[in-house]
């Protein structure tokens, strides 16, 4: 009887599996994590984003960070991406819906997302319903977002602790650079180096078209035949228009389809300056000190003034 129930607990647990890794939609399994898998840093020696080999289609994005921090400072970073909302992308499935967002930003070593007893109150009504990750256990200073709702989050922002020189001795006063990854919708290549059905597919071989066949699941096959050898048939995922017939006559990479992808990527820096308060103490006495000098000239002139005013009286 216990192998009886036991058998039976088994299998409602492999079939809820089942139906929650089945009905998860596509959107959700998307990026971050093919880059925290393949790649040990998310910027290449060149400086580009490693999000930028599976997203293909370049669009802009905004940084907006303090000109300077103090140490041990709570600060914002506020990502833009900006997109037309009434937009659609195509999913996996070959449906279509609202796009997602993502972004990665990489902070100077030892800035890391601030801890959430660290974050105002003003700033925690910014960031409600965001959730932060670091890019990997030794790599805290790179945090990653998404995906979120597009037409929700077209502004993210970042909780930033700025760090503490004298508990840090990796860290100076000094300015720093902060990169910027953002993107919107799919990519159009998966990391294993295949089409995604968010692009353009084209023709692997120049000659006629001869027949186009509908799939069950949707999609397409089309049967190619070149001048010589045998018939070439390209598989066309859902999602994807065609834009050719049967009877056309094709070219080698020739489009067969049109271009569903609506998003993409982009890249932006800044720079961040780690102040020294003593630096600052400094520069105030300073600057009160010419102040200072300023009124005791304008004051010793005027009083010279009139001495002089009067010896010729």
């Amino acid at each position: 009887m216990n192998i009886q129930r036991f058998l039976r607990q088994l299998l409602l647990v492999g079939l809820g599996i089942f139906l929650w890794w089945g009905w998860t939609p596509a959107p959700a399994y998307a990026y971050p994590f093919w880059a925290q898998q393949a790649y040990e840093n998310p910027r290449e020696p060149t400086g580009r984003i490693v999000c930028a080999n599976c997203h293909l289609a370049q669009k802009p994005v905004q940084l907006e960070i303090p000109q300077a921090v103090l140490p041990n400072q709570v600060f914002e970073a506020k990502v833009k991406i900006p997109y037309d909302t009434s937009l659609q992308q195509v999913y996996a499935d070959g449906s279509r819906g609202p796009l997602n967002v993502g972004a990665v930003v990489i902070l100077p070593e030892g800035f890391t997302l601030a801890p959430e007893d660290r974050i105002p109150p003003e700033l925690k009504e910014k960031t409600e319903g965001i959730y932060y990750q670091t890019y990997s256990e030794d790599k805290p200073n790179i945090l990653l977002v998404g995906p979120l709702p597009g037409d929700q989050y077209q502004e993210i922002v970042f909780p930033i602790l700025a760090p503490d020189p004298a508990t840090n001795k990796n860290v100076h006063f000094l300015k720093y650079p902060v990169y910027l990854g953002g993107n919107r919708g799919r990519g159009q290549i998966y990391p294993t180096g295949e089409k995604s059905n968010n692009t353009v597919f084209t023709a692997s071989v120049a000659g006629q078209i001869t027949a186009i066949t509908p799939q069950e699941d949707g999609g397409y096959q089309v049967t190619i035949q070149p001048e010589t050898g045998d018939p070439v048939v390209e598989t066309i995922p859902p999602g994807p228009q065609l834009i050719v017939s049967v009877g056309d006559t094709v070219a080698a990479d020739a489009p067969l389809t049109d271009n569903p992808n609506v998003g993409g990527f982009g890249q932006a820096h800044g720079e961040i300056v780690l102040q020294s308060p003593t630096r600052l103490k400094w520069l105030m006495a300073f600057l009160a000190t010419v102040a200072l000098a300023q009124i005791l000239l304008v004051l010793k002139k005027r009083q010279w003034e009139k001495v002089q005013a009067q010896m010729e009286f």
